[in-house]
């Protein structure tokens, strides 16, 4: 498989001034596997054409474990801004990792974790980017609401990897679906243009390091040290940051934010056309310089977004602040835990931010003794931090324990008063088991189970209980207009069999009863999301389940992917729009509406 694409840089950065040349994507194909040709994809201001083509015959490529001439081909391709002492440099570092590192992984047997053969096969390979298709079919009726765009991030490496690779390590790309008047509508998919991407194409291979999949051990150090002194010598430049932008999604004061816990967010403009045009890094007007973690959180009520940014290095550990929805941020509010600690996600009330101290942590001493810097350490427990919004200085927070939970995903918290009236913050989210299941193989089954997590302020006392057990539901959200308020519905992805999802599933957190929308045989998809019918819920007055919910969904026999709308109230299909290129499953997603895009700041 031999994509060519041509590469758009943002302008507006010194780094990134110039235009990209056309590069390659070269992956070693199992020959067993059927291959389609890929013809180069056309520049971005090229025209779209006007009707999709029927859908091609998709080739679902596995990486080979013979993976020493994948990155380094027989004439490198060195960018011609290096010197001639540059080039010779990057010569020899290339003999170093070609003759030394990679023939030392070579002898190492890669866990299914971090095994590219595994991590990127099937309908998890990359694709490359489709510039904009009109007038896909649609089958149904696309309910008169859902007048916008709805886009959804994933992991999408651009170039094979020499060693190991983790699902979470992939170039970061967004795929869209624009939805209009007519029963229209249209499809594109694009790389974000972060810095290490862009930077990545000069040379046509990965030149930095994948945090996850590579960094383990002593070779883990080995690809670390090469990486600071190509660094050193100037071939690559981590000062505009190294990381993928390939997890989150928010639209924020008019802004699409693609987000990735290593880096600044990148804002990613979407075109009259449909089609998406990176921008560049977003540091909110000058006012942050630390990465986000992927889920921020919009107050639907103040329009503020309230964030998170954990440090794995050096205290403080972890900073807590917000920006209102002007963009102006707030002070940063130092929260005081003893190790550094992964917070993917966190949970606000209306008048609390509650933030998990769970038992993944990083410790990067592990490198040394031969392991992974991402541990699970059993002698924890977990707890939550429950601070004041209006703490300025984190004195308040509350630390309750909740023992043997771990949440990777929270999907909301509210706040009640108990009979003794007593404060009480509820927490809905899946508890992850084993906690390290995403990082490491276990041989204990894996379970997500939705949990209810009590904490009573004045005790400091926490109750926990599953409320959908034997199910594995991962990957969603409630009707945002009642984040941080309570709300009676979630909707999640069914995860199984486990990393796929076989559907979504309605849940009514008051009594427990699942109503599922189950895609069929062979048939997978990802994050359901959730779009109220503004008519309906206007003001948060109306019913919580009058909306719709979206997804992508692919046929793994047939070769087709499409997007599907369920009512929310009924958990039945009103509507499919047949999409006219593979799309690998991903992470997570937003709507935008018609209204919202015209305020889009450009």
């Amino acid at each position: 498989m031999q994509p060519s694409l041509h590469f758009f840089t943002p302008k507006h950065q010194s780094l990134l001034q110039t235009q990209s040349p056309l590069f390659t994507c070269k992956f070693i194909v199992n020959p067993a596997k059927k291959t389609v040709p890929r013809n180069p994809l056309p520049l971005l201001s090229s025209p779209a054409p006007s009707r999709s083509p029927p859908h091609p015959e998709v080739v679902e490529p596995m990486v080979q474990r013979e993976r020493s001439n994948v990155l380094v081909p027989q004439h490198p391709n060195y960018p011609v801004h290096l010197n001639r002492f540059q080039k010779l440099a990057a010569v020899a570092l290339d003999k170093i990792e070609t003759s030394v590192i990679m023939r030392l992984e070579k002898n190492h047997v890669l866990p299914k974790m971090v095994d590219p053969e595994v991590q990127i096969s099937g309908n998890f390979a990359p694709v490359e980017e489709c510039p904009v298709h009109h007038g896909l079919e649609v089958v149904g009726r696309i309910p008169a609401c859902l007048r916008g765009v709805y886009v959804r991030n994933g992991a999408n490496p651009m170039f094979a990897p020499s060693g190991g690779h983790h699902l979470f390590d992939g170039d970061g790309m967004i795929h869209a679906v624009s939805l209009g008047l007519g029963n229209k509508a249209s499809y594109s998919c694009r790389y974000t243009r972060t810095s290490r991407l862009v930077q990545e194409a000069r040379f046509g291979r990965c030149m930095f390091p994948k945090p996850i999949g590579e960094l383990h051990g002593h070779l883990g150090l080995a690809r670390l040290g090469l990486y600071m002194a190509r660094a050193g010598l100037g071939l690559v430049d981590g000062s505009h940051g190294t990381g993928v932008a390939n997890a989150g999604l928010v639209y924020f004061n008019g802004r699409l934010l693609a987000m990735s816990e290593d880096d600044l967010p990148y804002h990613v403009k979407i075109t009259g056309d449909g089609d998406l045009e990176t921008i560049g890094r977003f540091n909110f007007s000058d006012q942050i310089d630390c990465p986000l973690i992927a889920h921020p959180k919009l107050d639907p009520v103040t329009g503020d977004l309230h964030t998170l940014n954990y440090n794995v290095l050096k205290k403080p550990y972890l900073k807590y602040f917000r920006f209102d929805k002007f963009g102006r941020k707030s002070g940063d509010l130092h929260v005081d835990i003893d190790q550094a600690t992964m917070i993917h996600d966190f949970a606000i009330t209306e008048n609390f931010v509650v933030i998990p101290d769970h038992q993944m942590v990083f410790k990067l001493s592990e490198m040394i003794r031969g392991g992974s810097p991402v541990v699970y350490n059993k002698n924890k427990t977990s707890r939550f931090g429950v601070l004041q919004q209006n703490d300025v200085v984190g004195s308040g927070i509350q630390w309750i324990n909740v023992p043997n939970c771990f949440c990777f995903h929270l999907w909301n918290a509210w706040e009640e008063i108990s009979d003794t009236g007593d404060k009480i913050i509820v927490v809905i989210g899946s508890c992850m088991n084993p906690p390290d299941s995403i990082f490491n193989e276990s041989k204990d089954t894996f379970r997500s189970e939705l949990s209810e997590i009590r904490m009573n302020i004045r005790t400091r006392q926490s109750t926990q209980r599953v409320i959908v057990s034997g199910m594995n539901l991962e990957a969603g959200q409630v009707n945002g207009q009642y984040l941080g308020q309570k709300t009676r519905f979630v909707y999640l992805a069914i995860a199984d069999p486990w990393p796929k999802c076989s559907g979504m599933a309605k849940v009514d957190l008051q009594t427990g009863k699942v109503t599922k929308f189950m895609y069929g045989t062979w048939r997978y998809g990802g994050e359901p999301f959730f779009v109220p019918d503004k008519k309906q819920t206007c003001n948060r007055n109306g019913n919580e389940d009058e909306g719709y919910i979206m997804g992508l969904v692919r046929d793994e026999k047939k070769e087709m992917s499409e997007m599907v709308i369920v009512k929310g109230s009924s958990m039945e299909q009103v509507a499919a729009i047949r999409l006219p290129s593979r799309v690998p499953y991903g992470f997570h997603g937003t709507f935008i509406s018609q209204e919202e895009l015209r305020r889009q700041v450009i």
